[in-house]
């Protein structure tokens, strides 16, 4: 996805700490407490690594996941929770080659990973891991060219190409595109816009009011920003900003 060079924020709040950091090779939200978050399913990979503690995914029903740190496929509907401080890694959905199940990381991976990341704050290098993950998950293939204009485009900051217009400049009909998209990447055009916003959205806080974040992003107005992250990223902005918010299980599950 086209993504502005590293933004990053540091937010203090009573006794917790959020780090957000985004670039070309990552988006990074690390927390200095335990937290949950209700069922949400993201057009990314997701990778949780645990600092002292474990990490828990629940999915397709009644099955878990529960390791030091759990690399969570794109499209997967599911819960997360980790009882210690952690930092979640999200990249691109065709950076990595596994399966469509929760991958479990052991001690040594995880910190390796972590090692890469050299620290969860402002100056975290998301180039060394996302590089590590690719070493330890194996990364995809390359995109079809045509495919990869395409995502350029549609998830290109205050871009509002159409799915068609896009189609055209690739010399494509929009059926055959998507039937492209959907074998190269897997996941829908419009899917990729809306998280390649919802992220543009996370840069602006906390600086901005969630109004304004959203009005920057290209959201119809605050309401579809926090539907957005309710359903991508199982938080709202809100909860994510006040500490406790969505740390407490009573309020996620």
């Amino acid at each position: 996805m086209t993504v502005p060079p590293t933004r990053a924020w540091t937010l203090e709040r009573i006794d917790r700490r959020l780090h957000f950091a985004s670039s070309p090779a990552a988006t990074m939200f690390a927390e200095s407490g335990a937290f949950r978050v209700r069922p949400h399913r993201h057009p990314v990979w997701k990778i949780v690594l645990a600092l002292g503690g474990g990490v828990e995914v629940g999915y397709d029903g009644n099955r878990t996941v529960t390791a030091v740190g759990v690399i969570v496929p794109p499209q997967l509907a599911h819960t997360c929770a980790v009882s210690s401080a952690y930092v979640a890694l999200f990249l691109d959905p065709w950076e990595l080659a596994l399966g469509t199940d929760p991958t479990r990381l052991n001690e040594t991976s995880t910190h390796r990973v972590l090692a890469a990341l050299d620290q969860p704050g402002p100056g975290a290098d998301l180039d060394a891991a996302r590089a590590e993950l690719a070493t330890l998950a194996g990364p995809a293939a390359p995109l079809d060219s045509r495919v990869a204009h395409a995502v350029r485009e549609i998830t290109r900051p205050g871009s509002t190409a159409t799915v068609g217009a896009v189609a055209a400049q690739v010399g494509l009909s929009q059926p055959r595109l998507r039937t492209l998209v959907r074998d190269w990447v897997g996941i829908p055009l419009p899917r990729l816009r809306l998280w390649a916003m919802l992220r543009t959205a996370m840069t602006e806080l906390p600086a901005e009011s969630a109004a304004a974040a959203a009005a920057f992003a290209g959201f119809a107005d605050q309401a579809h920003l926090t539907r957005t992250a309710r359903t991508l990223a199982g938080r709202t902005p809100s909860e994510i900003l006040r500490p406790g918010a969505s740390g407490d299980p009573a309020q996620t599950q």
